[in-house]
């Protein structure tokens, strides 16, 4: 008789068209020793890549961000990683739409679609292996037993390292519109909302409450990166890293109400904001998220310090 080895849950969701993950993203920056310096300290992997440099969470090979030097800060692409057999129907479902499909970036090297999003960043669909979690990415409370002590030495502390990238927020001038545009060509799925001032979605083949967020502003902009730690001690952890190196400016630590994630906020040198996050919810790949619209106070966080009033300026600006 074969033994039952145990339900193993469906990596995508049938019969429905959707990206699968957010695969990699490219920013341009003023400065990159300003950059390494930046993300280093924040405890990725950042490794020269032609004239730019790659993000990396240090020990795997996916490479989450590719950062380019230009007179100003700007976020540049996102590219999302679709099945093999979805890319045609991405292609056709754009035809049927009337978007127009776009030639790759000059030198980049692309076997996916480009298009623009409704306030005109560039988006690439890429056929890529799954990046996103296929479950709720484990953290952790490290507890002592009595009559043993719990911490280290100050000193001794370890270097946080982020295990993985969590999710990315834009700033967007229709809320609206971003939510339509993300759902029907992208096929994401509304996660939560308030209002028209900030929504988060996620993927249906299987990812976190919000693989992207978009919050209202007078232009397109970058906001934040997020990347996943262990656990509370670890956002605690990075915070005091990242102070140590010179970057005090932030917010944290706290606890969202939508995502429920743990965070901590450090600002990067260009007035947006990198995210130590830990917790967050998880829709798997057989839910149908019960999608809410919920009233300001009640949609931001439950409990962590005051939110800084520059903690939702566009600093990128208009172009």
């Amino acid at each position: 008789m074969t033994a039952i080895q145990g339900y193993i849950a469906p990596n995508r969701r049938p019969g429905e068209l959707g990206v699968h993950s957010l695969d990699h993203f490219s920013l341009a920056v003023p400065d990159l020793k300003v950059a390494h310096h930046f993300y280093t300290n924040f405890g990725l992997h950042v490794p020269e890549e032609g004239n730019g440099l790659g993000m990396y969470v240090p020990g795997t090979p996916h490479r989450w961000g590719s950062i380019s030097e230009g007179p100003r800060k700007k976020f540049g692409h996102i590219s999302f990683g679709v099945f093999e057999e979805d890319l045609p129907l991405f292609r056709k479902r754009l035809q049927e739409m009337r978007i127009t499909e776009l030639d790759p970036p000059k030198g980049s090297q692309s076997n996916g679609v480009w298009l623009r999003d409704h306030d005109g960043n560039l988006i690439e669909l890429r056929v890529a292996e799954k990046c996103s979690p296929n479950e709720k990415t484990t953290s952790w409370i490290a507890s002592s037993p009595a009559g043993v002590r719990g911490q280290p030495s100050r000193s001794a502390a370890p270097l946080v390292r982020p295990r993985r990238f969590a999710h990315l927020l834009l700033f967007t001038t229709d809320v609206p519109k971003a939510i339509e545009f993300y759902g029907r060509v992208l096929g994401m799925r509304l996660s939560d909302r308030s209002a028209d001032v900030i929504a988060f979605m996620h993927g249906i083949h299987g990812s976190d409450h919000h693989m992207m967020a978009f919050a209202k502003s007078d232009s397109p902009g970058h906001h934040h990166f997020s990347w996943d730690v262990g656990s509370v001690q670890d956002i605690g952890l990075g915070a005091k890293q990242m102070l140590e190196s010179g970057y005090a400016k932030g917010w944290g630590l706290g606890r969202h109400v939508l995502g429920s994630n743990y965070f901590h906020y450090v600002r990067d040198p260009w007035g947006s904001y990198c995210e130590y996050s830990c917790d967050i919810d998880y829709v798997p790949v057989d839910c149908d998220w019960p999608a809410g619209d919920y009233p300001p106070e009640d949609s931001v966080y439950i409990w962590g310090p005051d939110m800084p009033p520059e903690f939702i300026q566009n600093a990128e600006g208009v172009a």
